[in-house]
């Protein structure tokens, strides 16, 4: 089975999050600076099977583009040139990083360590990828 894998694409930093080979957890992957994503990803896919790509889109509360997505759409034309093969979902990012926040406040998480934005963009992708894995039915499931 094949994994997805969500990115929660920032301008600075970009959060991933990666599912078991059964496409049922999903898990924190890395944070890294924007312009290594697709290196990164590009060496991922090469040893590890993954189906394919979920991006968070940041919608406004009136279901409207986001300013962010003059940012996001480039990134998004660079993913589909370079891993055509791939299948590219979309979804509603809008409470990601607010969730991610409540999760580490709730977990219990030291403020100093909750100032770490990098962690807070991991998490927000793993936010991304729970919410397509909740949403969308799986056919790969035993």
């Amino acid at each position: 089975m094949a994994r997805v894998l969500a990115i929660d694409y920032g301008r600075k930093r970009t959060g991933l999050a990666v599912t078991d080979p059964l496409g049922m957890i999903a898990t924190g992957l890395d944070t890294l600076p924007t312009h290594e994503v697709l290196a990164f990803l590009s060496e991922y896919t090469q040893r590890e099977e993954v189906e394919k790509f979920v991006v968070g889109y940041p919608l406004q509360m009136n279901g409207q583009e986001s300013e962010a997505m003059k940012f996001i759409d480039p990134f998004l034309t660079s993913l589909r040139r370079k891993f055509p093969e791939f299948d590219i979902v979309l979804v509603d990012e809008r409470f990601s990083s607010k969730l991610a926040m409540h999760a580490m406040i709730e977990g219990g998480m030291k403020k100093s360590d909750r100032r770490n934005k990098s962690m807070v963009d991991k998490i927000s992708a793993v936010i991304i990828l729970q919410t397509y894995l909740e949403t969308t039915p799986q056919t790969n499931h035993p």
